[in-house]
């Protein structure tokens, strides 16, 4: 295999990689960029592997991120209703409505910052793990993502040259 090659396919996996911060340029770039590039350049195993890596890894972080959205749901009807009567307590009495008639000021605080630190920790981890991979693929190395889900086989696919059925199927009386 030609250095050149070796080395070009090093930069397309750690593009694929770099692409996925895509997203804060445009909707859905970290899947759409790294996705092109991926499909584009999937016939080289290398670059193969470590698009796979990208996407599974982009899907996971997706997947995290609606989870804390749905845990944080519940906790957010309970706590608009007693917002609705924050709202209400201003329209009647505008004098005297004050942070006294919030029911469940802490029950707000503690969502905003649960919600906050995990959305914070995942995005630091999402940092880290983009940018670790990035840098091992440049040097030529396989990395593997921490809590990735498998949604893309990351299987060895061999090919194998296969003689056509009309050659194997000869007639040895013709």
């Amino acid at each position: 295999m030609d250095t050149t090659s070796t080395k070009n396919t090093q930069q397309l996996a750690a593009a694929i990689h770099l692409s996925t911060f895509a997203k804060y340029l445009f909707p859905l770039g970290n899947f759409l960029l790294p996705l092109i590039l991926w499909q584009v350049n999937n016939d080289k195993p290398f670059v193969d592997r470590h698009g796979k890596q990208a996407i599974n890894f982009q899907l996971s972080i997706l997947i995290y991120s609606v989870v804390v959205g749905v845990i944080c749901i519940p906790f957010f009807v309970i706590f608009a209703t007693d917002f609705v009567s924050l709202i209400d307590a201003i329209d009647h009495g505008m004098d005297h409505a004050g942070l006294s008639e919030v029911k469940n000021l802490t029950g707000y605080i503690l969502l905003f910052a649960v919600a906050s630190l995990l959305l914070v920790g995942l995005f630091i981890f999402e940092l880290y793990a983009v940018i670790n991979a990035s840098m091992k693929a440049s040097k030529g190395e396989d990395y593997s993502y921490p809590l990735s889900i498998p949604f893309l086989s990351l299987k060895e696919e061999h090919s194998t040259i296969e003689t056509p059925i009309s050659e194997t199927n000869q007639n040895p009386t013709s």
